[in-house]
């Protein structure tokens, strides 16, 4: 459920949101929030612009861990973007794009623009998790780059070091904290219901929001989601990929690929790296690397980054739509165009510090393992149930590679310090909950996403056709068009243009 999309999908929108900001005209006024007792003037608060909507900005010092003040505070930042029509609020969104880890208040603009009409009666709050942007940041020393292009092994003692440098303090990163941190923000400007916006990540934070402050949630919307019991072995996930390939396949200009000869091909290549792993140099503007690429890398690739963006422009060349030729060719002997798609999808590596996005998910995600059991009796269990997947349940891997290809996932946190015990199951609310899937995503597929919704009375699921990770993704509207009714009237309204989104550009195979 890793989730870098945003960090792609703002260069794309940045343009549209510069034309909305000219049409709109001049940039707002700037409110002044406190930190703690002491009246402060945030510096990055004017840095926060949204044309026609005026933006208080805050902080509050939080517990680093509730009930050990020895360890300290933390220091959390948010952002309120006003509604422009006159008179009071209907009502605040508070919006989590994802991650764990991704900041909230440098995409206001970029989360504006989708709530469109929503915030001329309805505020917007953003809040940066612990760790993140405006938020204290409490660092591990292990970077971006180095985790997400080293081998597996690489990144299991990533873990281990993470942990080790955060020491007690890895304790302040939880779904939990992150969720009584909104809350006391909610409590600071005097809101008395949020309706909860989860993106990705967000559709597990969320919930437990509304788990551990019933009382304060009005609505839910989780879009690109997953349910707290999930599956550690990510078998929704690897049956996905064959799913996608045959999609795009049927659906997209004739003859320009076969379903079942894309997934054969895939079958392949994850065989011959399995056996024989090839190496790709990266280049990003941080630095360049030499990655062994893997069984799991190659999963890591067709389940994560080719969902991302997947409808923005469908028109386009896409990582998802060039994967059959390039599977192809490389079933072959061709490794040229593979190496091609892995690399262009490398440069995007940074050097942003893992611990808000490694913590969180050692810390809370469901494993295969016992959390309480010492690490070498893990492994055994981890061994062994890999070892009781059904054959054909990771599609064209084997459970082995498609495991080693989640970078939140697989046996990566095995060596996390133990818990004392396991996390309590949900006692959620019954509140309106609209879930919403792109039909193409590998990484929360729609297998997940019914999962999600059925972990909630009063839900109502949704597959968005042609679309990948956060189908809000796609700029016709239809989506964020959907969500944003719901969360004005507690109902989707017309849903018809979900299932109507044109099919992606797929690249021609050719033997």
């Amino acid at each position: 459920m890793a989730d870098r999309a945003y960090k792609t999908v703002a260069r794309r929108v940045g343009l549209a949101v510069g034309a909305m900001a000219l049409v709109v005209g001049a940039l707002p006024d700037v409110a002044v929030a406190v930190r703690g007792d002491v009246p402060a003037v945030p510096e990055w608060c004017a840095a926060v612009t949204v044309p026609g909507h005026r933006v208080d900005c805050g902080a509050l010092e939080r517990p680093l861990v509730t009930g050990k003040p020895e360890l300290g505070t933390v220091g959390v930042s948010y952002a309120v973007v006003r509604h422009s029509a006159p008179g009071t609020a209907a009502g605040t969104v508070a919006v989590n794009p994802g991650g764990p880890g991704e900041v909230a208040i440098g995409k206001a603009e970029l989360f504006a623009l989708g709530l469109g009409d929503l915030l001329k009666d309805h505020d917007l709050l953003l809040v940066d998790p612990r760790g993140t942007g405006r938020s204290e940041r409490i660092p591990c020393g292990v970077g971006d780059a180095e985790y997400r292009f080293g081998t597996r092994a690489r990144q299991r003692a990533a873990v281990e070091r993470c942990a080790e440098n955060l020491g007690p303090k890895a304790a302040g990163y939880t779904t939990a904290a992150t969720a009584d941190d909104i809350d006391a923000v909610r409590a600071r400007i005097g809101v008395r219901q949020l309706s909860l916006y989860g993106l990705s990540y967000g559709t597990y934070l969320m919930p437990v929001y509304a788990a551990r402050h019933p009382e304060r949630v009005r609505s839910l919307v989780l879009s690109g989601a997953y349910p707290h019991e999930f599956d550690p072995l990510a078998r929704p996930s690897a049956q996905a990929v064959s799913l996608a390939l045959r999609r795009v396949c049927e659906r997209g200009a004739p003859a320009a690929c076969d379903g079942k000869r894309a997934v054969k091909d895939l079958a392949t290549a994850a065989a011959r790296l399995r056996a024989r792993p090839m190496t790709v140099p990266i280049t990003t503007e941080h630095g360049s690397y030499q990655v062994k690429f893997t069984e799991g890398k190659l999963a890591n690739l067709l389940y994560e980054a080719a969902s991302r963006e997947v409808g923005m422009a469908p028109d386009e060349p896409s990582l998802l739509g060039d994967l059959p030729h390039a599977l192809h060719r490389f079933a072959k002997g061709d490794t040229a165009p593979l190496r091609a798609l892995v690399k262009e999808d490398g440069a995007t590596g940074s050097t942003e510090d893992q611990a808000p996005y490694i913590a969180v998910v050692c810390n809370d995600y469901r494993t295969a393992w016992d959390k309480r059991a010492p690490k070498d009796v893990r492994r055994r269990q981890y061994r062994a149930a890999l070892k009781g997947a059904a054959p054909g349940a990771h599609g064209a891997f084997s459970a082995k590679g498609f495991t080693e290809g989640p970078t939140d996932g697989g046996d990566v946190c095995v060596g996390w310090p133990r818990r004392s015990a396991p996390e309590p199951k949900l006692s959620l609310p019954d509140v309106p909950v609209l879930v919403l899937s792109g039909d193409l995503d590998a990484n929360t597929p729609d297998a997940n996403g019914k999962a999600a919704a059925g972990q909630f009375r009063d839900s109502r699921f949704f597959s968005v056709r042609n679309t990948g990770h956060v189908p809000e993704m796609e700029l016709s509207g239809c989506v964020t068009g959907v969500s944003t009714r719901f969360l004005r009237t507690g109902a989707p309204g017309d849903t018809s243009c979900l299932r109507a989104l044109p099919p992606i550009a797929v690249r021609p195979v050719h033997d």
